[in-house]
């Protein structure tokens, strides 16, 4: 018998978790933490809340960047990885066709029914680099378009198509992809003319800074790009699974069937790495052309057993809970009581979005006071404010959210899918107390402010 005790470990090594990580995983990451009073200690968490070593309860408006669409440790998914260790199952022989891959494939495809297949990998990147792929060789051409501003991941592939310079400084040289700006029909339609376009790939809404798809612009477009013999690829990695209100974002406008979906995050109920990419049956016919071809495109760990566990628990939990409908109904409440704000408070410009994907925006005020405290931080580093509005919701009213993207006055929310009145309540109240802190003239909020003044001076 090993000796090996988890609960030992963690008990004896648990405190050394910030000194653990700046000496051997990323130390910029323990670094930022402490700079802006991130560094918490979290010992368990449940649904929609954490709790920290004291007992006091944080709520999550995060959910780990949208992974936790069900919460964490939803005793449905919890129960379904009990069951498939328990079944100790032949996996990953690579040599037969296990059962649930298939169950899985089939349940995601009834919520897209003009597709017919699906590749399972381990992470929203790689379900984004397998659409990548599949649209160059379905269509024998090497362009890709995208969007300016978006996100579409890291790895090499996919930082390819990702809007975001900052991401992609110091990486090239990348794929031959050209980003055009979302609603541009026009460029699109300028670019399609080239004729080595092989699809486009979009976020029906982007996560950076929660900018939705203008109306009509995908149907459009996907007129446009069939008729170029290019795909559309609907990104819906952080958007599908009813973060919207919708199953998947894309079916907010009517006739919108695009040839390639990208999912992951909340389908692996918060614990196991899944990916899938689904597509219409040429496509996979022509990229898995021959037996020769068989193993052409595949994933070491994709469609194991744990995680297809997973993403047959979350599904069946969605449509035993109605969490889509649940979703754009809590999101409508949600946006609509933060909406009332913006006359209150002149800091606050805007509230968009749809279901549980909501934007936050602030923008430069009238009055003189507050115009030259905000001129002040722009001076420094733009997004600087909110920053400045996430940290006390986090310091002061225990409540966990974060910026939508670098150099952006936007806080993006998208907590798990499961929240109800009660945390809109208590997000609302705790956002009013800091918004009546940052019109005050003083305040915490702008000491704080300062210090992130000097620490973006420092970094440049």
């Amino acid at each position: 018998m090993t000796g090996f005790d988890l609960r030992q470990l963690l008990a004896e090594r648990g405190a050394e978790r910030y000194d653990l990580h700046a000496r051997h995983l990323n130390h910029q990451l323990p670094r930022t933490l402490h700079t802006i009073g991130f560094d918490k200690v979290y010992e368990r968490a449940e649904g929609a809340y954490f709790w920290d070593v004291d007992g006091r309860d944080y709520l999550d408006m995060l959910a780990g960047f949208g992974v936790m669409g069900l919460g964490r440790h939803h005793p449905v998914v919890r129960q379904a990885l009990h069951d498939v260790l328990d079944a100790q199952l032949a996996d990953l022989t690579r040599f037969d066709c296990p059962p649930l891959p298939g169950l899985l494939a089939e349940k995601l495809l009834g919520h897209a029914p003009h597709l017919d297949r699906v590749f399972f990998g381990n992470s929203g990147t790689e379900a984004v680099e397998t659409a990548l792929k599949f649209a160059r060789y379905a269509t024998g051409k090497p362009r890709v378009l995208y969007c300016t501003h978006a996100f579409h991941g890291l790895t090499t592939g996919s930082l390819s198509v990702n809007g975001e310079d900052g991401f992609r400084d110091g990486f090239a040289p990348l794929l031959p992809d050209t980003a055009v700006e979302m609603g541009d029909l026009a460029a699109l339609e300028r670019e399609l003319g080239r004729g080595d376009v092989a699809g486009f790939i979009v976020e029906p809404i982007q996560g950076k800074g929660v900018h939705a798809t203008p109306p009509g612009f995908l149907r459009a477009a996907q007129e446009l790009l069939h008729r170029h013999k290019a795909l559309l690829i609907a990104d819906e990695v952080q958007t599908g699974l009813g973060r919207t209100g919708d199953f998947f974002a894309y079916q907010h406008e009517e006739g919108v069937e695009p040839d390639l979906v990208c999912v992951a995050k909340a389908l692996s109920g918060g614990y196991v790495p899944v990916g899938a990419t689904l597509g219409r049956d040429w496509i996979f016919k022509k990229v898995y052309s021959s037996m020769d071809r068989v193993l052409v495109h595949s994933a070491s760990f994709g469609a194991n057993a744990q995680a297809m566990a997973a993403g047959l628990a979350v599904l069946a939990v969605m449509e035993d809970e109605g969490i889509v409908a649940r979703a754009r109904r809590t999101g409508d409440l949600l946006r609509d009581r933060l909406a009332a704000l913006i006359g209150d408070y002149e800091l606050l410009h805007d509230v968009r979005g749809r279901g549980l994907m909501v934007g936050i925006e602030f923008g430069r005020p009238k009055s003189l006071g507050l115009r030259s405290r905000w001129t002040m931080l722009q001076a420094a580093r733009k997004g600087l404010f909110a920053q400045m509005v996430v940290v006390p919701l986090l310091q002061r009213h225990r409540i966990l959210t974060q910026v939508s993207g670098d150099h952006l006055e936007v806080i993006k929310l998208i907590p798990p899918l499961t929240i109800g009145e009660r945390e809109v309540d208590r997000f609302v109240t705790a956002f009013t107390a800091v918004m009546d802190d940052a019109h005050s003239g003083g305040g915490l909020m702008w000491d704080f402010g300062r210090t992130l003044v000097k620490q973006a001076v420092a970094n440049r």
